[in-house]
C-alpha cells in the first residue's frame, strides 16, 4: 500500500474542504467525535492517489464522467476497509459474509450503472429491487456517490465488530469526500451523495425482503435444530459445535438456486479398513500429521488457506474478494470492470454458501476428527485446533465450502483475466502467528486446487469434501457468468 502523504491532508483540512464536504452529509459522520478528524487510514484515497484530488484516466474529474474512464481507487479503498472489519466480525462467517458481500457489491454497481455504457440494472431480475432513478445523472460524480453508498451499505451488513472498527467507516466517507468534493459544485456534491444514499437504502429494502436470512443472521447456531441421526452423520458434542446456519438453502440467491444445480454423493460411509471412506480418512491422519511434525510446506499451505478464526483472520468468502482486489492493483482495472467483477464475485460466493449448505445438511458427512478418533487414533488432534478453541467447523463436511468458494471465485476471474496469470497472494503478508507468507500461481484452477486442499493437511475434510466442493464451485460461477448484465448480449 502506498505511504500516506500527511503534508497534504493538512493542507485540505486548513483549507475547510474537508468540513465543507462534511457539512452536506447527515447520513453517517458522527460530528460529535473530533478525534476521527485527526486520525488518517492507510487507505483512503489521499493515500491512494498520493493526495491529488478526483483524477480519472482521461484527466476530466467533473460529474458526469463515464464510469469506464474512472480509475478504481474508490472501490479499493473501501474494500480494504470491508476487509479488515471482516476478520474481526462475529457470528457472519462464513455464510452471512458470503450473503454481506453480494449485497454490498451490488450497491456500488447498482450506483454505478447509470454511467455505465451498455450495462442493465438488476431491477428486472429481481421482484422486490427498486430503485427510484428521478434525477439528472450529469450532476452524478460516480465516484462520490459510490463513496456514499458504500459507507452506508458496509455500515449495514458487517455485523457484530468492535465500535472502535466500525467508527472507520465513517471515517473513510469523510476523508473520501474530502479529496472527491474538490472540484464539484454545491449542486454535483448534493446530487452525488444523494444518489448514492438512494441506492444503499433501496439495496437495504431488497435484502430485508429475503426473510429466510434476516431471520439466520440473527441466530446462526439455532437452538431448535438438532440433527439426525445414523451411521456416519455428523452430530455436535457440546453447545460451542452446534449447526451452524442448518436452514441456509432457503436464502436467495442471484444466479442459480440450490435446487437448480447438480450434486454427486459421497462415498458410502464404511468402516472397513479396505474401503475408500475409511482409506480417506486414514489420509488425513497421516498428512495431517506429517505436516504437523515437519511444519513445512503443507502445513504452510493449510494455515495459509485456513481463514477460519475470527479475530486472527478474514473469513473464506472474504478471501477471495482479498485476491480480486490484488488482481485489480496488478492489472490496473477501471472501476467499471472492478464493479462489474465484484459483482459477479459477490454474486458466486453468495450462490455457493446456498447450495454448499443445502447438501451439507442433505448429506450429514461427519468430520475425520470424530471417525479418526473412534476408529483409527484417539489421540488424532487436528492442526486447526492450535488455531481455534474447537477442533472443528460447525457444521457437516461434504461438500467442503473452502473448497466450493475456491473455484466459484476462480470461474469469475478465470472469465474476466484468463486461465493464465501470474499472481502473488500477499493476503496475510507480514503475519507471524500463523504461516501466511506469499504464495505464488500461474493459474487459477491451480491455486483453487491447493485452497480445497489444504483442508486435509489442517485435518477437517476429507478428500471428496474438496473434490466435490470445487466441481460445485466452478457450476455455481458458469451460472453467474452467463448473466445478463449487458444489452449487447
Amino acid at each position: 500500500m502506498r505511504k500516506t502523504n500527511y503534508w497534504i491532508l493538512i493542507i485540505v483540512l486548513s483549507l475547510g474542504l474537508f468540513f465543507q464536504s462534511c457539512s452536506e452529509d447527515n447520513s453517517l459522520v458522527d460530528h460529535s467525535n473530533t478525534d476521527l478528524v485527526e486520525e488518517q487510514l492507510d487507505f483512503s484515497l489521499l493515500t491512494l492517489r498520493g493526495g491529488h484530488g478526483n483524477r480519472p484516466e482521461n484527466g476530466n474529474d467533473r460529474a458526469g464522467t463515464p464510469v469506464a474512464e474512472l480509475n478504481n481507487d474508490i472501490l479499493e479503498s473501501w474494500t480494504e476497509l470491508l476487509m479488515e472489519l471482516d476478520r474481526y466480525s462475529t457470528g457472519m462467517r462464513p455464510n452471512a459474509t458470503a450473503r454481506a458481500i453480494a449485497y454490498i457489491y451490488l450497491t456500488a454497481y447498482e450506483t454505478g450503472v447509470p454511467g455505465m455504457d451498455d450495462f442493465n440494472s438488476n431491477e428486472n431480475r429481481f421482484e422486490d429491487l427498486n430503485i427510484p432513478r428521478n434525477r439528472d445523472f450529469r450532476d452524478v460524480q460516480w465516484e462520490l456517490a459510490i463513496n456514499t453508498s458504500m459507507a452506508r451499505s458496509i455500515d449495514h451488513f458487517i455485523l457484530n465488530i468492535p465500535s472502535d472498527l466500525r467508527k472507520k467507516i465513517n471515517l473513510l466517507k469523510s476523508q473520501n469526500e474530502s479529496v472527491l468534493s474538490q472540484n464539484l459544485s454545491s449542486r454535483e456534491r448534493r446530487e452525488s451523495k444523494d444518489w448514492g444514499e438512494q441506492v444503499a437504502k433501496s439495496i437495504i429494502a431488497f435484502s430485508k425482503t429475503d426473510a429466510a436470512a434476516e431471520v439466520q443472521i440473527q441466530e446462526p447456531q439455532p437452538l431448535s435444530y438438532e440433527p439426525p441421526t445414523g451411521d456416519g452423520y455428523w452430530t455436535y458434542s457440546a453447545d460451542p459445535e452446534r449447526a451452524l446456519f442448518p436452514y441456509w438453502k432457503s436464502v436467495r440467491t442471484f444466479a442459480i438456486a440450490p435446487e437448480q444445480t447438480t450434486t454427486v454423493a459421497p462415498i458410502p460411509y464404511s468402516e472397513n479398513p479396505n474401503s475408500p471412506y475409511y482409506q480417506q480418512m486414514l489420509e488425513v491422519l497421516e498428512v495431517n500429521n506429517e505436516a504437523k511434525v515437519t511444519q513445512g510446506e503443507q502445513l504452510h499451505i493449510a494455515e495459509f488457506w485456513s481463514d477460519d478464526v475470527e479475530g486472527l483472520m478474514m473469513s473464506p468468502p472474504m478471501r477471495q474478494v482479498s485476491i480480486l482486489s490484488q488482481l485489480g492493483n496488478q492489472y490496473e482495472i477501471n472501476l467499471q470492470d472492478a464493479i462489474v467483477t465484484f459483482l459477479k464475485l459477490g454474486f458466486s460466493l453468495n450462490d455457493a454458501a446456498v447450495a454448499t449448505w443445502k447438501y451439507k445438511y442433505d448429506y450429514m458427512v461427519m468430520r475425520p476428527s470424530n471417525y479418526i478418533h473412534e476408529f483409527i487414533d484417539p489421540d488424532f488432534q487436528t492442526n486447526l485446533y492450535r488455531l481455534i478453541y474447537w477442533p472443528n467447523p460447525s457444521f457437516p463436511g461434504y461438500p467442503s465450502g473452502h473448497s466450493c468458494f475456491a473455484s466459484a471465485a476462480a470461474g469469475i476471474f478465470i472469465d474476466y483475466f484468463g486461465e493464465q496469470v501470474d499472481f502473488v497472494d500477499r493476503t496475510h503478508e507480514g503475519r507471524t502467528e500463523f504461516l501466511g507468507s506469499p504464495r505464488s500461481f500461474t493459474n487459477f484452477r491451480e491455486m483453487a486446487d491447493e485452497n480445497g486442499y489444504s483442508r486435509i493437511p489442517l485435518g477437517v475434510h476429507i478428500k471428496m469434501d474438496c473434490t466435490e466442493g470445487l466441481r460445485l464451485g466452478y457450476e455455481i460461477a458458469a451460472a453467474v457468468n452467463q448473466l445478463n448484465l449487458s444489452e449487447g448480449n
